[in-house]
């Protein structure tokens, strides 16, 4: 069966290599529409967006981490998830979805995007990803980092995963275990 969101599914990788080309304005905009009609729980809308083009802060961004988020300092844009930790107990989970949503929405519009994880993760011995982002970006106290997606025209190939590699094993029917 096809479907447009399938079709999207089926080629999406995440892309760690970008060209040097910007994200078009109108590019951004679409974006960013697709991050603020994501649905959270209760609409209570904890997400907040910071979106990124400056050099400059992508490279800061891109050493959030040790490991994992250094692709962000090649992006053209970034999209940084973070929450207002007092409007929702599951802001992660809000951020999370709007995050992929971003992702879809970007795949869509002929762009590579990449997610780094920054909740929970050190930038270094002394001081978390987290703590780290919000001292870069000014974020208030009560606010929390979810993720970093670097998004940007695509510098390398990847053909999506075949059918045949996908866990389907892992698929249970009514009951764990039943797979029928």
């Amino acid at each position: 069966m096809r479907t447009a969101i399938l079709d999207l599914l089926r080629k999406r990788r995440s892309i760690r290599q970008f060209t040097k080309q910007a994200v078009e304005p109108e590019k951004i905009d679409a974006l960013i529409e697709a991050a603020v009609r994501t649905p959270t729980s209760r609409g209570n809308n904890p997400w907040e967006f910071i979106v990124v083009t400056d050099p400059e802060m992508l490279e800061q961004l891109g050493k959030a981490k040790a490991h994992g988020s250094g692709f962000v300092a090649d992006a053209t844009l970034a999209i940084v998830f973070a929450a207002d930790t007092m409007k929702s107990d599951v802001w992660t989970e809000d951020c999370s979805i709007a995050a992929m949503m971003v992702q879809m929405a970007a795949e869509d519009l002929g762009l590579g995007s990449c997610w780094a994880q920054i909740r929970l993760r050190p930038h270094n011995e002394q001081c978390s990803a987290e703590d780290y982002i919000k001292e870069l970006l000014e974020l208030p106290a009560s606010h929390a980092v979810e993720c970093i997606v670097g998004i940007g025209y695509s510098a390398e190939e990847k053909p999506g995963h075949p059918v045949e590699s996908l866990p389907f094993d892992q698929v249970h029917r009514e009951k764990y275990g039943r797979k029928e």
